[in-house]
Protein backbone atom coordinates (compact mmCIF):
# COMPACT_ATOMS: atom_id res chain seq x y z
CA UNK A 1 0.00 0.00 0.00
CA UNK A 2 1.53 3.18 -0.98
CA UNK A 3 -0.34 5.37 2.12
CA UNK A 4 2.24 8.20 1.19
CA UNK A 5 0.07 9.12 -1.19
CA UNK A 6 -2.64 9.68 1.67
CA UNK A 7 -3.92 13.43 2.49
CA UNK A 8 -2.32 14.34 5.92
CA UNK A 9 -4.39 14.94 8.87
CA UNK A 10 -4.08 17.31 11.25
CA UNK A 11 -6.26 16.00 13.83
CA UNK A 12 -4.04 12.90 15.26
CA UNK A 13 -3.16 13.61 19.09
CA UNK A 14 -0.98 12.35 21.23
CA UNK A 15 -1.43 11.58 24.20
CA UNK A 16 0.53 12.59 27.18
CA UNK A 17 -0.18 10.04 29.93
CA UNK A 18 -2.26 10.54 33.22
CA UNK A 19 -5.52 9.82 31.53
CA UNK A 20 -5.84 12.43 28.75
CA UNK A 21 -8.24 14.72 31.29
CA UNK A 22 -11.35 12.29 29.88
CA UNK A 23 -14.64 13.49 30.76
CA UNK A 24 -17.95 11.96 32.30
CA UNK A 25 -21.41 12.17 30.45
CA UNK A 26 -24.57 13.85 32.69
CA UNK A 27 -21.99 15.42 35.61
CA UNK A 28 -19.24 13.29 35.78
CA UNK A 29 -21.42 9.91 35.33
CA UNK A 30 -21.95 8.04 31.82
CA UNK A 31 -24.62 8.34 30.27
CA UNK A 32 -26.82 6.68 27.32
CA UNK A 33 -23.68 7.13 25.09
CA UNK A 34 -21.11 5.35 27.28
CA UNK A 35 -23.67 2.50 27.91
CA UNK A 36 -23.42 2.19 24.05
CA UNK A 37 -20.27 2.05 23.88
CA UNK A 38 -19.67 -0.16 27.04
CA UNK A 39 -21.88 -2.64 24.33
CA UNK A 40 -19.54 -2.24 21.33
CA UNK A 41 -15.90 -2.00 23.26
CA UNK A 42 -13.69 -5.16 23.47
CA UNK A 43 -13.39 -5.05 19.89
CA UNK A 44 -11.27 -7.79 19.47
CA UNK A 45 -10.88 -9.75 22.68
CA UNK A 46 -13.44 -11.60 24.06
CA UNK A 47 -14.14 -9.78 27.38
CA UNK A 48 -17.03 -8.30 29.11
CA UNK A 49 -16.69 -4.92 28.35
CA UNK A 50 -16.82 -3.42 32.13
CA UNK A 51 -13.86 -5.14 33.18
CA UNK A 52 -11.74 -3.46 30.61
CA UNK A 53 -13.46 0.41 31.88
CA UNK A 54 -13.02 2.41 34.68
CA UNK A 55 -15.49 1.36 37.03
CA UNK A 56 -15.59 5.19 38.27
CA UNK A 57 -17.97 6.49 34.83
CA UNK A 58 -15.27 8.77 33.46
CA UNK A 59 -15.31 11.00 36.61
CA UNK A 60 -13.28 14.05 35.36
CA UNK A 61 -9.31 13.72 36.89
CA UNK A 62 -10.25 9.51 36.94
CA UNK A 63 -6.63 8.64 35.16
CA UNK A 64 -6.69 5.48 32.97
CA UNK A 65 -4.75 2.28 34.60
CA UNK A 66 -1.00 2.46 33.54
CA UNK A 67 -1.52 5.55 31.50
CA UNK A 68 1.67 6.97 30.61
CA UNK A 69 3.53 9.03 27.82
CA UNK A 70 2.64 7.64 24.26
CA UNK A 71 6.22 6.74 22.58
CA UNK A 72 5.26 7.00 18.75
CA UNK A 73 7.31 6.55 15.92
CA UNK A 74 7.39 9.21 13.72
CA UNK A 75 6.65 7.15 11.14
CA UNK A 76 3.74 5.61 12.51
CA UNK A 77 2.11 8.63 13.28
CA UNK A 78 2.83 9.38 9.82
CA UNK A 79 1.21 6.35 8.58
CA UNK A 80 -1.92 6.77 10.93
CA UNK A 81 -2.27 10.64 9.94
CA UNK A 82 -2.37 9.89 6.38
CA UNK A 83 -5.17 7.20 6.72
CA UNK A 84 -7.09 9.40 9.13
CA UNK A 85 -6.55 12.22 6.52
CA UNK A 86 -8.03 9.73 3.71
CA UNK A 87 -11.16 9.18 5.79
CA UNK A 88 -11.83 12.85 6.21
CA UNK A 89 -11.40 13.51 2.58
CA UNK A 90 -13.93 10.61 1.39
CA UNK A 91 -16.28 10.81 4.32
CA UNK A 92 -16.22 14.96 3.83
CA UNK A 93 -16.71 14.56 -0.07
CA UNK A 94 -19.90 11.69 0.84
CA UNK A 95 -21.74 14.01 3.09
CA UNK A 96 -21.30 16.98 0.45
CA UNK A 97 -23.26 15.23 -2.16
CA UNK A 98 -25.85 14.24 0.20
CA UNK A 99 -26.13 18.39 1.03
CA UNK A 100 -24.16 17.33 4.82
CA UNK A 101 -21.11 18.12 6.92
CA UNK A 102 -19.19 16.38 7.90
CA UNK A 103 -17.36 16.98 11.08
CA UNK A 104 -13.59 15.05 11.47
CA UNK A 105 -12.88 12.73 14.30
CA UNK A 106 -10.05 13.52 16.41
CA UNK A 107 -7.74 10.56 17.00
CA UNK A 108 -5.73 9.64 19.84
CA UNK A 109 -2.69 7.70 20.23
CA UNK A 110 -2.08 6.30 24.03
CA UNK A 111 0.01 3.70 25.59
CA UNK A 112 -1.49 1.38 28.31
CA UNK A 113 -4.54 3.42 29.37
CA UNK A 114 -6.60 6.09 28.96
CA UNK A 115 -9.36 8.46 30.20
CA UNK A 116 -12.10 9.04 27.84
CA UNK A 117 -16.05 10.56 27.57
CA UNK A 118 -16.80 7.27 27.54
CA UNK A 119 -15.22 5.99 30.78
CA UNK A 120 -11.46 5.10 31.37
CA UNK A 121 -10.08 2.25 29.35
CA UNK A 122 -7.15 0.13 29.24
CA UNK A 123 -4.80 -1.36 26.25
CA UNK A 124 -6.86 -4.58 26.22
CA UNK A 125 -9.60 -2.53 25.25
CA UNK A 126 -8.21 -2.55 21.14
CA UNK A 127 -9.13 0.49 19.43
CA UNK A 128 -12.46 1.60 20.24
CA UNK A 129 -14.96 4.94 18.66
CA UNK A 130 -16.17 7.09 21.86
CA UNK A 131 -19.29 8.65 20.82
CA UNK A 132 -19.34 11.20 23.97
CA UNK A 133 -16.11 13.34 22.65
CA UNK A 134 -16.03 11.93 18.99
CA UNK A 135 -12.91 10.80 18.97
CA UNK A 136 -11.13 7.52 18.08
CA UNK A 137 -8.79 5.51 20.54
CA UNK A 138 -5.69 3.61 19.26
CA UNK A 139 -2.72 1.99 21.29
CA UNK A 140 -0.13 1.61 18.15
CA UNK A 141 0.80 -1.84 20.30
CA UNK A 142 -2.81 -3.02 18.82
CA UNK A 143 -0.55 -2.89 15.03
CA UNK A 144 2.29 -5.69 16.88
CA UNK A 145 -0.70 -8.12 18.39
CA UNK A 146 -2.90 -8.03 14.81
CA UNK A 147 0.83 -9.22 12.89
CA UNK A 148 1.30 -11.67 16.10
CA UNK A 149 -1.76 -12.75 17.05
CA UNK A 150 -4.48 -12.60 14.35
CA UNK A 151 -1.61 -12.78 11.78
CA UNK A 152 -2.91 -10.01 9.62
CA UNK A 153 0.36 -7.97 8.64
CA UNK A 154 0.23 -5.00 6.16
CA UNK A 155 -0.57 -1.71 5.95
CA UNK A 156 -3.86 -2.32 4.72
CA UNK A 157 -5.11 -4.75 7.71
CA UNK A 158 -4.04 -1.56 9.88
CA UNK A 159 -6.03 1.17 7.83
CA UNK A 160 -8.76 -1.36 7.90
CA UNK A 161 -8.68 -1.06 11.72
CA UNK A 162 -8.57 2.81 11.56
CA UNK A 163 -11.15 2.62 9.16
CA UNK A 164 -13.65 0.79 11.08
CA UNK A 165 -13.25 2.86 13.90
CA UNK A 166 -13.73 6.14 11.83
CA UNK A 167 -16.88 4.14 10.38
CA UNK A 168 -18.62 4.05 13.85
CA UNK A 169 -17.95 8.10 13.47
CA UNK A 170 -19.74 8.16 10.66
CA UNK A 171 -22.69 6.59 12.54
CA UNK A 172 -22.81 9.00 14.82
CA UNK A 173 -22.87 11.55 12.69
CA UNK A 174 -25.70 10.61 10.75
CA UNK A 175 -27.58 9.84 13.77
CA UNK A 176 -27.93 6.00 13.66
CA UNK A 177 -25.82 6.23 17.53
CA UNK A 178 -29.25 8.13 18.64
CA UNK A 179 -31.34 5.13 16.89
CA UNK A 180 -30.18 2.57 18.45
CA UNK A 181 -30.04 4.09 21.77
CA UNK A 182 -33.83 4.55 21.02
CA UNK A 183 -34.59 0.72 20.12
CA UNK A 184 -32.66 -0.24 23.17
CA UNK A 185 -34.59 1.66 25.49
CA UNK A 186 -37.55 -0.40 23.62
CA UNK A 187 -36.55 -3.73 24.17
CA UNK A 188 -34.56 -4.76 21.27
CA UNK A 189 -31.29 -6.50 22.47
CA UNK A 190 -27.66 -5.39 21.96
CA UNK A 191 -26.41 -8.71 21.84
CA UNK A 192 -27.21 -11.93 20.21
CA UNK A 193 -26.33 -13.23 16.43
CA UNK A 194 -28.96 -10.74 15.15
CA UNK A 195 -28.52 -7.99 18.25
CA UNK A 196 -28.31 -4.40 17.43
CA UNK A 197 -24.53 -4.27 18.48
CA UNK A 198 -23.46 -6.76 15.77
CA UNK A 199 -25.67 -5.08 13.24
CA UNK A 200 -23.61 -1.84 14.32
CA UNK A 201 -20.54 -3.07 13.87
CA UNK A 202 -21.47 -4.75 10.49
CA UNK A 203 -22.55 -1.36 8.57
CA UNK A 204 -18.71 0.11 10.34
CA UNK A 205 -17.47 -2.86 8.13
CA UNK A 206 -19.01 -1.67 5.02
CA UNK A 207 -18.62 1.70 5.43
CA UNK A 208 -14.76 1.32 6.11
CA UNK A 209 -15.19 -0.83 2.92
CA UNK A 210 -16.91 2.48 1.36
CA UNK A 211 -13.81 4.08 2.45
CA UNK A 212 -11.40 1.88 0.39
CA UNK A 213 -13.51 1.77 -2.88
CA UNK A 214 -13.50 5.94 -2.86
CA UNK A 215 -10.04 6.25 -1.78
CA UNK A 216 -8.90 3.69 -4.15
CA UNK A 217 -10.35 5.45 -6.58
CA UNK A 218 -9.01 8.71 -6.07
CA UNK A 219 -5.08 7.86 -4.89
CA UNK A 220 -4.91 4.31 -6.95
CA UNK A 221 -2.73 3.28 -3.69
CA UNK A 222 -3.60 -0.33 -3.24
CA UNK A 223 -0.95 -2.68 -4.29
CA UNK A 224 -1.15 -6.57 -4.79
CA UNK A 225 -2.26 -8.96 -1.54
CA UNK A 226 -3.69 -5.80 0.06
CA UNK A 227 -7.11 -6.22 -0.32
CA UNK A 228 -6.72 -9.67 0.70
CA UNK A 229 -4.89 -8.75 3.79
CA UNK A 230 -7.76 -6.10 4.88
CA UNK A 231 -9.92 -9.29 4.26
CA UNK A 232 -8.67 -11.58 6.21
CA UNK A 233 -7.93 -9.15 9.23
CA UNK A 234 -11.96 -9.40 9.24
CA UNK A 235 -11.75 -12.84 9.03
CA UNK A 236 -9.64 -13.03 12.12
CA UNK A 237 -11.69 -10.97 14.56
CA UNK A 238 -15.36 -12.41 13.93
CA UNK A 239 -16.62 -13.10 17.02
CA UNK A 240 -16.95 -16.81 16.18
CA UNK A 241 -13.32 -17.29 15.67
CA UNK A 242 -12.61 -15.58 18.56
CA UNK A 243 -14.52 -17.18 20.99
CA UNK A 244 -13.83 -20.44 19.18
CA UNK A 245 -10.12 -20.08 20.13
CA UNK A 246 -10.67 -18.66 23.48
CA UNK A 247 -13.35 -21.06 24.78
CA UNK A 248 -12.87 -23.65 22.32
CA UNK A 249 -17.09 -23.11 21.75
CA UNK A 250 -18.90 -20.78 20.25
CA UNK A 251 -22.02 -18.64 21.91
CA UNK A 252 -24.15 -16.73 19.35
CA UNK A 253 -26.71 -15.35 22.11
CA UNK A 254 -23.48 -13.43 23.10
CA UNK A 255 -22.53 -12.33 19.77
CA UNK A 256 -21.51 -8.35 19.83
CA UNK A 257 -19.89 -8.10 16.58
CA UNK A 258 -20.80 -10.57 13.69
CA UNK A 259 -19.08 -14.00 12.96
CA UNK A 260 -15.83 -13.95 10.41
CA UNK A 261 -17.78 -14.39 7.20
CA UNK A 262 -20.44 -11.31 8.47
CA UNK A 263 -17.63 -9.07 8.81
CA UNK A 264 -16.06 -10.26 5.73
CA UNK A 265 -18.98 -10.08 3.21
CA UNK A 266 -19.97 -6.48 4.57
CA UNK A 267 -16.25 -5.10 4.33
CA UNK A 268 -16.61 -6.42 1.15
CA UNK A 269 -20.29 -4.98 0.01
CA UNK A 270 -18.70 -1.46 0.47
CA UNK A 271 -15.42 -2.18 -0.88
CA UNK A 272 -17.22 -3.33 -4.19
CA UNK A 273 -19.99 -0.82 -4.19
CA UNK A 274 -18.66 2.12 -3.13
CA UNK A 275 -22.24 3.46 -1.61
CA UNK A 276 -23.25 3.50 1.89
CA UNK A 277 -26.86 3.12 0.21
CA UNK A 278 -25.77 -0.62 0.31
CA UNK A 279 -24.68 -0.90 4.30
CA UNK A 280 -28.27 -0.93 5.68
CA UNK A 281 -27.41 -3.62 8.39
CA UNK A 282 -30.58 -2.93 10.00
CA UNK A 283 -32.94 -4.36 7.75
CA UNK A 284 -32.81 -7.91 6.77
CA UNK A 285 -30.95 -10.96 7.31
CA UNK A 286 -27.10 -9.97 8.25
Amino acid sequence: MDWQKGEESQNVEVDSGGGGGGRGFGGGRMGIGGLIILALLGWIFFKNPLALLDQSGGQPGTSAPSSQPAQVDPQQKEFVSRILGSTEKTWGDIFSSMGRTYVDPKLDLFSGGVNTACGAASTAVGPFYCPGDQKVYLDLDFFRELDTRFHSSGDFARAYVIAHEVGHHVQNQLGIFAKVSQLQRQGVPMEGADGLSVRQELQADCFAGVWANRTQQRLQWLQPGDVESALNAASQIGDDTLQREARGTVVPDSFTHGTSAQRVKWFKTGLQSGDIQQCNTFSGPL
